[in-house]
């Protein structure tokens, strides 16, 4: 009896060494082959205040939308201000020594009513079309379920069995798999891998505390919610084909800082590629079918 518990051991320990390193190669073959060849395009820049280049019809309308509002609040902020400095050198007590007694002007009042509502009407216009697009969500070429966790992100493509983590790098990981420094804190050992010119639907959710998956150059920001599916959507347009950074954007924890997300955008063949390739590997080693494994290395 305790010879078949040693030996269930021993199998047991061997068959997690072995998932391990599998997991681990095929980790490093996702990330490092399919590195070779694409671009970083969407990422943070030092000092910079812009937005990320986009890659998507939707970041594109936010971008413009943005322009907009930044159009509209300065003009409205030169104009405030020049108003100010007109009745500071006009109705000063030495330029006016005998002020006005009126404490109502109609015109004015009418004026300063109706135009910053013509203006929520603008705004509006604009705005809306832009959030109807954001949050209807198409019917899908690509489902990608994505869940936060303290502090990483898992990922499955439901419709083709494939599941796996994705952990942040450490620095001296880096150059193994095709990053730079630069990309410390940025880049992960797994990747997002998409095609381009095609629906891609992320499921959202959390496994404990709320998260937020997010990727500035797509135009997408969604929260996770442990016990609830939110859904968000983008396509990224062909020709984009790159790497592209995000972050968990929603305060999650001491280790908030170090669960970013890393997306591959490839062609549609390269992508078929990779779903018959390296991303079977991780069908094949799954979380839900590893442990299957062990318990019966472990009864032989």
């Amino acid at each position: 009896m305790a010879l078949r518990k040693t030996l269930g051991g021993l199998w047991a320990a061997l068959g997690a060494t072995l998932s391990a390193t599998l997991t681990a190669t095929a980790v490093n073959a996702q990330t490092a082959g399919m590195r070779d060849g694409l671009t970083i395009i969407g990422a943070p820049e030092p000092g910079g205040i812009a937005f990320q280049r986009a890659a998507t019809d939707g970041a594109l309308d936010i971008l413009a939308l943005d322009n907009l509002l930044l159009w509209i609040a300065g003009v409205i902020t030169v104009f405030v201000l020049g108003l100010m400095l007109w009745s500071a050198w006009k109705h000063n007590a030495k330029a006016n020594p005998t002020p006005a007694t009126f404490t109502h002007n109609s015109r004015i009042e009418v004026a300063w009513t109706i135009v910053p509502l013509l203006i929520l009407v603008v705004l509006g216009a604009f705005s809306l079309p832009v959030l109807f697009r954001q949050q209807t969500i198409p019917v899908a070429d690509v489902v990608v379920k994505a869940t936060g966790y303290q502090w990483y992100w898992g990922y499955e493509y439901p419709e083709h069995g494939i599941s796996y983590d994705s952990f942040m790098l450490a620095e001296h990981e880096l150059a193994e798999y095709g990053y730079s420094r630069d990309e410390f804190l940025l880049a992960t050992d797994t990747a997002v891998v998409v095609p381009t010119g095609q629906a891609i639907v992320v499921q959202v959710t959390a496994a404990d505390v709320i998260h937020s998956w997010a990727i500035p150059a797509f135009g997408v920001k969604q929260d996770g919610v442990p016990g609830r599916l939110a859904e968000l959507w983008f396509e990224v347009n062909p020709g984009e084909e790159g790497i592209y950074f995000g972050q968990c954007s929603e305060l999650c924890g001491p280790g908030h800082s170090f669960m970013p997300i890393t997306v591959f955008a490839v062609t549609p063949e390269e992508y078929e590629a990779w779903l018959v390739g390296e991303a079977s590997e991780f069908a094949s080693l799954d979380g839900a079918r590893a442990p299957a494994v062990l318990e019966l290395a472990a009864a032989e």
